[in-house]
């Protein structure tokens, strides 16, 4: 049974900047394509960057060039660094595969972005 743990949210104020984890609880990273996806209150959960096994990445539009997805397959986790927050970034943060398993899911992190 694979378990994802995200940890590392918080309060932060705009402008900030946040470090997410992933941890798995099996050796699920040497397989699969990884994402951190996020979902805001009243809104669906949306990816918001992807890393491939090789270590290629992607990020949705609105967080490019703020936010960067790492992994270390040894450790089996997966990062977020998240730098100069803005408020739309307020939602609860998910890993999961990509494409994602739906049984995956974990509890996910809560990041707010406020003052």
């Amino acid at each position: 049974q694979v378990q994802l743990v995200e940890s590392g949210g918080g309060l932060v104020q705009p402008g900030g900047s946040l470090r997410l984890s992933c941890a798995a609880s099996g050796n699920i990273f040497s397989f699969y394509d990884m994402g951190w996806y996020r979902q805001a209150p009243g809104k669906q959960r949306e990816l918001v960057a992807g890393i491939t096994r090789g270590g290629s990445t992607n990020y949705a539009d609105s967080v490019k060039g703020r936010f960067t997805i790492s992994r270390d397959n040894a450790q089996n986790t997966v990062y977020l660094q998240m730098n100069s927050l803005k408020p739309e970034d307020t939602a609860v943060y998910y890993c999961n595969t990509l494409p994602l398993i739906p049984t995956y899911w974990g509890q996910g992190t809560q990041v707010t972005v406020s003052s």
